[in-house]
């Protein structure tokens, strides 16, 4: 019997706590006590909530352990003991949060010389961030009494733990009138400024990219909230100073003053890229340029794009003069000068600036001339497709640049009126990468056909790429993107809104180029996209996402498997349901075809026939309906397209159970397999109902 074994399982830290004088180590070597601490377990909330087990916790979360421990189990107390002070155990959070002393034990961690122990500032962070969660106004209160706790949380920004305590002040103070408040105290302490300034060039990498990354989260953040809090009328003091020109200029000050560094570079760039991304960031929200029609979820400030106006041409020599990288072994060779992050980042931010259509930002763009070593750029390093996506970007904002000319710059906000020809002053004479011939007042889409010639290089290209390919080598990595920008400029020379300019520029095209672009468009790139469209369509299918209605509709159904004497019409329902949706003319020999293969296949019933009574005795006659479907409609309807026989099958034929069942005098085919004739059947001979498998014809999908 089940009762004569003892299944009261009682935890054993239950028993420990029985017992004088156990110790705080001895409850944490037990496996089960943040399951026990979780659980609400009364003797041990109440034990941990000592004074002497909070400091011994607080101890061991802020001191580094000693060296000489095996390195398995050095950090094993003061992981279990953040886990326990974490836990969300009001009791806990009550006794931490409510007693000064273990504050301060806890800010002395911050106190130390960096760098930090990162496991150990992994746990300081998240502790003092649950309590700001959980005991927002006590912590906060303690903190802002502490007027270097800014200054000490930026000396250990080299630690990632500390930049997610930034945005834990940032993020997760609630009410919204009290964040406000708390939005304001690091707006005095001069946050984003201090943080602006770790991003000069000769400050330490990995300073740099966490100072950077804060930055951004902080941007993200500011707007993520401004949306959601509706009731907030006053502006996010961070993210203000971080729009501000002011401020972007000396973010650019820092990145170019002194000598110029690749992580210097990067890092600023990604910030500026924040501050001019859409709502969603990275690929998907640039790609969302050509489903929205370039409208942008949000305004940019004006004041940001006039504070990186100036800087274009610093921007222009990163491109002529990146960073010195030494060569790297590729698959597909050794690459003598990589492209280098710089320059790529260099090329989203101009594909983020001509996505603004700011009308100054846009001729300072073509009078550098960056298009066109872009172009360069792509048609150089032909295995990048991440700076071939940027290009492609690029080629696409100024072809729907039109798109907005009607209007003064849409994507701004407080955008003063500027000269067209204002910005020729700002750059020197003799920049490099500047056109001294180039008119200041040529729209970018001239300029994109005039002097960066895209109509001649994407023939050269595509020409140089069919040799390659004809004399055995490999197909160019960038042809992929070269076909949807030939494709781009095809769709608004067709139906886009500066179509009338992109043809008269079509025109003004020498004579034998104009030829070579019409043959191209009529027949390579038409036959290009003709295979790229069979080839991918059966990609497109298995990426689908498995809803419940494909799931639902997908192989076989409840009532194929059950029996067919108490489910005799379910072949007959399920024709019912078959629906066809095939793109071709109705009076097309296909569809005429398909449409005689179907009433072949598919008897039609008419209702208003006399209805017999199903009770009535009558013979009930199986024929095996075995054949080669698919073979069997390609032989008899040649012109039936192998799609069409596909879908009938994949419908109809592969639900079909394999017999029928007909209430009806039934007549066999004299060639039947089972030999035999109708005949014969009725003159009441004896029949062995073998089967001729050599009448049988081999069964294919």
């Amino acid at each position: 019997m089940f009762w004569k074994f003892d299944l009261n399982n009682t935890s054993h830290i239950d028993q420990l706590l029985d017992r004088e004088g156990v110790t705080l180590r001895e409850l944490m070597e037990e496996e089960d006590v943040l399951q026990e601490c979780k659980a609400q377990n009364r003797k041990l909330l109440l034990f941990l909530s000592k004074d002497h087990c909070m400091q011994e916790l607080v101890t061991l979360i802020t001191e580094e352990p000693p060296a000489d421990l095996e390195e398995k189990t050095r950090f094993k107390f003061p992981n279990i003991a953040c886990e326990l002070l974490t836990s969300d155990v009001a009791l806990i959070n009550d006794k931490l949060g409510g007693d000064e002393s273990l504050l301060e034990k806890l800010y002395h961690f911050l106190e130390q010389e960096p760098p930090l122990n990162p496991l150990l500032a992994s746990f300081f962070s998240k502790t003092i961030g649950n309590l700001i969660a959980r005991k927002t106004d006590q912590v906060i209160s303690f903190l802002r009494k502490k007027h270097n706790f800014i200054s000490l949380v930026l000396n250990h920004i080299d630690a990632s733990a500390m930049m997610d305590l930034l945005l834990r002040l940032i993020s997760c103070v609630e009410p919204a009138l009290l964040r406000m408040e708390v939005l304001n105290w690091l707006n005095e302490e001069r946050l984003i400024q201090r943080l602006t300034e770790l991003m000069h060039t000769g400050r330490d990498e990995e300073r740099q990219s966490n100072a950077s990354q804060t930055l951004c989260d902080i941007i993200r953040l500011s707007r993520d909230q401004a949306n959601q809090l509706s009731e907030v009328t006053e502006p996010d003091p961070l993210l203000t100073v971080l729009e501000s020109q002011e401020n972007v200029s000396e973010l650019l000050k820092n990145m170019f003053e002194g000598e110029r560094t690749e992580a210097s570079v990067v890092n600023g760039t990604q910030v500026l890229l924040t501050l001019l991304e859409s709502r969603r960031s990275g690929l998907e929200g640039l790609m969302d340029l050509y489903s929205q029609g370039f409208e942008r979820s949000y305004t940019v400030n004006s004041s940001i794009l006039r504070a990186i106006e100036p800087h274009l041409k610093d921007f222009q020599q990163l491109l002529l003069n990146p960073p010195t990288r030494s060569a790297i072994l590729t698959t597909v060779g050794v690459l003598e000068q990589p492209l280098g992050s710089a320059r790529l980042h260099v090329a989203r931010l101009v594909a983020s600036l001509l996505q603004t259509c700011d009308l100054s930002i846009c001729q300072e763009i073509c009078r550098l001339n960056t298009m066109d070593l872009l172009l360069d750029l792509f048609f150089k390093y032909t295995w990048n497709n991440f700076l071939h996506l940027q290009v492609e970007l690029c080629v696409a904002s100024i072809l729907n640049h039109s798109a907005h000319s009607d209007h003064q710059n849409p994507g701004l906000q407080n955008h003063e009126e500027r000269p067209a020809t204002g910005t020729g002053s700002q750059v020197n004479e003799g920049t490099p990468g500047q056109n001294s011939t180039s008119d200041p007042a040529n729209t970018p889409i001239q300029d994109l056909f005039q002097h960066c010639r895209l109509v001649q290089r994407i023939l050269d290209a595509w020409e140089e790429n069919d040799k390659i390919q004809a004399e055995g080598g490999r197909r160019r990595g960038n042809m992929g993107h070269l076909t949807r920008i030939a494709n781009t400029v095809v769709q608004n020379l067709e139906k886009g809104l500066a179509h009338s300019q992109i043809n008269d520029l079509i025109k003004e095209l020498p004579e034998d180029c104009r030829g070579r672009w019409e043959g191209f468009v009529g027949e390579t790139l038409r036959e290009t996209n003709r295979r790229n469209t069979v080839d991918l369509a059966f990609s497109d299918y298995q990426i689908q996402q498995m809803t419940a209605n494909f799931v639902d509709q997908f192989g076989f159904n409840d009532e194929e498997f059950s029996e067919h004497d108490e489910n005799i019409n379910a072949a007959f329902d399920r024709i019912a349901e078959i629906n066809f949706n095939i793109d071709a003319d109705d009076h097309s020999a296909n569809a005429a075809a398909f449409e005689a293969c179907c009433k072949e296949r598919i008897q039609q019933f008419d209702d208003c026939e006399e209805e017999e009574d199903i009770w009535d005795e009558k013979e009930i006659n199986y024929a095996t309906q075995i054949k080669s479907r698919s073979r069997y409609m390609l032989q008899h309807h040649p012109q039936l397209g192998i799609f069409q026989v596909n879908l009938f099958i994949e419908h109809y034929l592969c639900t079909d159970p394999g017999w029928t069942a007909s209430f009806s005098e039934t007549e066999v085919s004299s060639s039947s397999a089972w030999g035999g004739s109708p005949q014969q059947e009725g003159e009441g001979q004896q029949d062995t109902n073998w089967a001729s498998f050599t009448e049988f014809q081999p069964f294919s999908r």
